[in-house]
C-alpha cells in the first residue's frame, strides 16, 4: 500500500461523507447542533481514522484506528435510523448499502492486517 488514498475503503468512505452531508442538509434547523452535527462528525470520522491509522508506525495501531472507524459506521447507522423515524429523511437504501460495504471492507482489512 502506497498511501491510505489508495484504499477503496477510504475512497468509499469519502463518498459516504458527501452522501451524509447532502442527506442532512434538509434536517430541521433545530437539529443544526444536534443530529445534523453528530451524523456529519461520525461520517467524517471514518476516513479520518482510516488515514490516521494508516500513517501510524505499526499494524496494531492501524487496526485500533480501523476499529474506531467501525464504531463510527455503527453510529451512522443508528443516526440514520433516528432521522428516518423522525421523518427527517426517507428510506435510503443506497446509503445503507454503502455503509454495509464499508463495514465489510474495514473488517476484511482488519483481518488481513492480523494475518
Amino acid at each position: 500500500m502506497k498511501s491510505h488514498k489508495d484504499l477503496t475503503v477510504y475512497k468509499t468512505s469519502i463518498d459516504l461523507v458527501i452522501d451524509i452531508y447532502q442527506l442532512s442538509q434538509n434536517f430541521p434547523d433545530s437539529e443544526k447542533f444536534g443530529l445534523t452535527s453528530q451524523i456529519r462528525r461520525a461520517s467524517v470520522s471514518i476516513p479520518s481514522n482510516i488515514s490516521e491509522g494508516a500513517a501510524r508506525s505499526s499494524k496494531k495501531e492501524f487496526i485500533r484506528f480501523l476499529y474506531i472507524a467501525l464504531g463510527s459506521v455503527a453510529e451512522i447507522e443508528t443516526q440514520l435510523e433516528i432521522a428516518y423515524r423522525l421523518k427527517f429523511i426517507k428510506d435510503t437504501p443506497e446509503v445503507v448499502e454503502k455503509i454495509i460495504y464499508i463495514r465489510r471492507m474495514i473488517l476484511k482489512l482488519i483481518q488481513s492486517l492480523k494475518e
